[in-house]
């Protein structure tokens, strides 16, 4: 099965098609369209004169185009989450999880078309500015540029192309390679939505083709892009005056303090935030601070709780972790444990792979915290534990990172909940729960190298839109 380019409401061949495997059965699920320096410019030149009529057409109109979308997607959702299963290897259950999310975040999305508004400006409190009237608007910023990850590859792009859409700009999409058809499949839904051709342009490809042209191309106005700190980084050094939005990496923590209960729903909240999705998720959990008068109760019980999980093929309604996304992530985790256990790691579970494709949740303790699999970002399914002794202790460690995404502490005494709040260096502190929470219409983003820029609906609208300033001289 051949998946074509989308380009200005058509499916255009491409020259080059690139085999798409399944992470976990290794079966070939498409040929994929690759999209070359030509058909990029084909759909910055179509979304460049679709926006003009993206700009004129009325909220309400743009908000029942989204509203319209996420009808089909209701209709579609277990389609959706099959899609998943086979690109993404995310088992069905998280799957629709997923496609809930994504349902909520277009709707939203449908929402804030509605609200985008400005506000007066008393012009009078400055001497020279009586006698006019001031107010600002809103307007969409054109052409946006969304570069997306396998991760959630049906709701990181909804947080991109949701958005851009509700302010009326037009987009080109370049999806992450293995996971385009979670990606393609909306160009149906939204031409059924109503949505005009040039509105979103869906290009598979090369990041070194595809991404480059969208960074450097003077006619993309905004370039909103989740991945690696290592490119995002690049891509702000030749971004030039584009605004920019970057979800970059994270190696989140929680810290669990001294009067806290170790109830199963505390430990079933940091298995699910260090292994679902096989802790390929930006605000995986990543690392646990415990204090050590808690220690050996949470690891014991965080222990089994871990070996409960049941792994294997995603489309298995009782699967709860599958395998990694590539055979090279895959090898990384075996070789990111074996370097923490040369320098003095305990295993307590896991550590190995357990097939070709599937690595087993991994709980490692007396972990440095300069080894990889503390201060650098895993994506995988592996979590470290240490204990600490000092509140002061505990906060050091969380911030001793590069990353600052989401961190989470969970205390019965407030004074310890705000000092956490003020002096973690974190995008989002989550009080009372793991940093891997998040609702799509909350600001989201990091601080240091996680990030510059929120997403979540009402703010990314923001970031896609252009500040103006009317004044009227009476």
């Amino acid at each position: 099965m051949k998946k074509h380019l989308y380009i200005n409401g058509q499916w255009k061949e491409a020259k080059e098609y690139a085999p798409l495997y399944s992470p976990y059965s290794g079966e070939l699920l498409a040929e994929i369209a690759q999209a070359d320096d030509h058909d990029v410019d084909e759909a910055i030149k179509a979304a460049k004169a679709a926006a003009k009529v993206m700009a004129k057409m009325p909220a309400s109109q743009r908000a029942l185009i989204l509203e319209k979308a996420v009808a089909i997607m209701e209709a579609r959702k277990e389609e959706l989450a099959v899609i998943l299963a086979q690109e993404a290897a995310k088992p069905l259950r998280t799957g629709r999880v997923e496609i809930a999310r994504t349902i909520q975040t277009y709707k939203f999305a449908a929402e804030e078309a509605k609200r985008i508004h400005g506000e007066t400006v008393p012009l009078d409190a400055a001497p020279g500015g009586e006698g006019r009237l001031a107010f600002t608007v809103r307007k969409p910023i054109g052409v946006v540029g969304a570069i997306t990850p396998f991760n959630f590859p049906f709701n990181l792009v909804a947080h991109k192309v949701g958005p851009a859409i509700a302010a009326g700009n037009t987009v080109v999409l370049k999806p992450a390679s293995q996971t385009p058809l979670s990606s393609l499949i909306l160009a149906d839904i939204f031409a059924e939505a109503g949505l005009p051709a040039g509105a979103l342009n869906i290009l598979p490809g090369k990041g070194a083709v595809v991404g480059e042209k969208l960074v450097t191309d003077s006619r993309i106005a905004a370039i909103t892009f989740t991945g690696s700190p290592a490119v995002g980084i690049a891509m702000k050094n030749k971004a030039g005056l584009k605004r920019v939005t970057l979800e970059l990496g994270s190696n989140s923590a929680v810290i669990i303090d001294h009067n806290v209960e170790i109830t199963q729903t505390l430990i079933d909240r940091c298995v699910m935030g260090a292994f679902s999705f096989s802790g390929q998720v930006c605000i995986s959990l990543q690392r646990v601070y415990i204090h050590q008068s808690k220690y050996e109760e949470f690891l014991e019980k965080f222990k089994a709780g871990t070996e409960k999980l049941v792994l294997g093929d995603p489309l298995k309604e009782e699967t709860d972790m599958s395998s990694v996304i590539s055979a090279k992530d895959h090898e990384r985790m075996g070789a990111w444990v074996q370097e923490a256990v040369e320098a003095g790691a305990h295993v307590v579970t896991g550590g190995k792979p357990v097939s070709d494709n599937l690595f087993a949740p991994t709980i490692l303790t007396n972990v440095g915290a300069h080894v990889a699999v503390s201060c650098q970002e895993v994506f995988g399914p592996i979590v470290v534990v240490t204990p600490f002794e000092t509140m002061d202790e505990a906060i050091e460690a969380v911030n001793d990172s590069r990353f600052g995404l989401q961190a989470g502490i969970y205390t019965s005494d407030i004074h310890a909940a705000m000092r956490a709040a003020e002096e973690l260096e974190v995008g989002g502190v989550m009080i009372n729960d793991i940093p891997t929470f998040r609702v799509d219409n909350m600001p989201y983003g990091g601080v240091k190298d996680s990030g510059f820029g929120r997403e979540g609906i009402k703010y990314a609208v923001e970031e896609l839109t252009e500040l103006k300033l009317i004044a009227i001289k009476l």
